[in-house]
């Protein structure tokens, strides 16, 4: 049998670079969806390819050693210029396509992202389909860090020059309170906050400082349905956007949907994925959410709240 334990390979160094950015063996083996033991004998692999130690696992976090430094940026070229060439191989026909890694926020995960998955499962019958869900914030670092290939998140500044950004959606924040509830004063009922560990949290605590606004802290919850929950309770009131709102959609009838009290605030939400790397694909998917966006969120949004339209809308 060939010796093989010295030989450099792709799952050899995708296995390095998953070790540099997580800071740990068992961090890089939950994100590969490998064993520890599989991911240290493989880094182990590595070094011995290139006779030299990468990682000091003594240290806590695991830190690269000088070596380790120095192989990191041709680790990261390795595994760009292998993106590229799937990529490339799959453009002629997009049936080619043997794996996809997409990260959606939440907010979309009861409509709109099943209908995408099975709307490209048909189109890409031999592709394997990994799917995550999370704050924005996280789903972009794992961008970031080529651990997702395409993700839609809120934006949260100004694009990385590595990145392509497609624009999906605008839409407004809301004020979701108990059913007849007036807000005309806003501090009659406690204000239920989204975390501020999210960045949508901050964007809210932000803006209600701009409005000089001192409202209660006493809950902070990250949960949509649990703050809709409380909202319904009669607990308080809370702003959050139309998705988020209508996501909790067994409290709609003993909740209302208002404009906020005061100036608006708005978020915009975007398909984002590494210039370059995959084709049309990012182009191809964000041009699909679309039309399911229109058609799942923004159509039926503005039927049930008229005074959405032009608010709430398909970039």
């Amino acid at each position: 049998m060939a010796e093989t334990a010295h030989r450099l390979t792709l799952w050899g160094i995708e296995v390095f670079a998953a070790v540099a950015d997580e800071g740990s063996v068992t961090a890089a083996a939950r994100r590969l969806g490998a064993s520890p033991s599989a991911v240290s004998q493989q880094l182990s692999n590595l070094e011995a390819a290139l006779g030299a130690e990468l990682v000091d696992r003594s240290a806590r976090p695991a830190a690269l050693t000088p070596a380790g430094q120095v192989f990191r940026r041709r680790a990261e070229a390795i595994l760009s210029e292998a993106a590229q060439a799937r990529a490339e191989l799959a453009l002629g026909s997009l049936s080619r396509l043997t794996e996809f890694r997409l990260g959606m926020i939440e907010d979309f995960d009861s409509d709109v992202t099943p209908r995408l998955l099975a709307e490209m499962a048909d189109a890409l019958a031999g592709c394997h389909f990994l799917l995550e869900t999370g704050p924005s914030h996280r789903l972009l670092e794992a961008l970031d860090t080529r651990a997702l290939d395409v993700v839609v998140a809120a934006d949260m500044g100004a694009a990385a020059d590595w990145m392509e950004v497609h624009p999906l959606l605008e839409e407004p924040f809301v004020a979701a309170v108990p059913k007849g509830a007036s807000l005309e004063d806003p501090h009659a009922l406690p204000l239920i906050r989204y975390t501020a560990r999210h960045h949508m949290g901050r964007q809210i605590a932000a803006h209600l400082a701009r409005q000089n606004l001192t409202l209660s802290r006493r809950f902070e919850l990250d949960s949509y349905h649990a703050i809709m929950a409380m909202v319904a309770a009669g607990a308080g009131w809370t702003i959050l956007t139309p998705l988020g709102a209508l996501h909790a959609h067994r409290f709609r009838e003993a909740t209302d949907i208002l404009p906020l009290p005061f100036a608006p605030l708005s978020r915009t939400i975007s398909l984002s994925a590494r210039r370059g790397v995959l084709g049309d694909m990012p182009g191809q998917t964000a041009a699909r959410l679309r039309r399911l966006l229109g058609e799942l969120v923004v159509t039926p949004a503005t039927g049930r709240l008229p005074w959405l339209a032009g608010k709430l809308r398909v970039l």
